[in-house]
């Protein structure tokens, strides 16, 4: 059986174009979808596919409602080892950055010392005066 062919002309439509189609949601029914999500009666995936919404929607319209309440929960679960751990490790954080914070001080101590003993000495920066006098080994 052969295809049959599609003459279009001028005034014809052509049905190959994809139309989109624009959807406004009124107010009231936004809130109507919120009310039914708040209810617990369905989830977010149930009323995007009950009326042909995205979840990504929904999301957009809890926040322009301010409903954080509706918004999906994250929950981390963790032995209590786990969270023993993690404490350890920021207490561990917490000791080295007070230690880099004192080391950087050292550093700036030492380079301030070196700085005014190259002037003492008549150098006219610090460059001069290490080339001068380097560290025995």
């Amino acid at each position: 059986m052969s295809r049959p062919e599609i003459c279009l002309h001028k005034n014809d439509v052509d049905m190959t174009k994809k139309e989109f189609i624009v959807k406004n949601y009124s107010e009231a029914f936004k809130l109507k979808i919120l009310d039914d999500l708040s209810s617990g009666k369905y989830s977010k995936s149930e009323l995007a596919a009950l009326y042909g919404l995205s979840v990504s929607l929904i999301n957009k319209w809890i926040k322009k409602f301010n409903r954080k309440d509706l918004m999906s929960k994250r929950v981390t679960v963790q032995t209590p080892e786990e969270v023993e751990q993690l404490k350890a490790l920021k207490r561990e954080n917490a000791q080295l950055k007070e230690l880099l914070v004192q080391k950087e001080l050292e550093l700036m101590v030492e380079r301030s010392y070196i700085e005014v003993t190259a002037l003492a000495q008549g150098f006219k920066n610090v460059e001069d005066y290490k080339k001068k006098i380097k560290p025995q080994p």
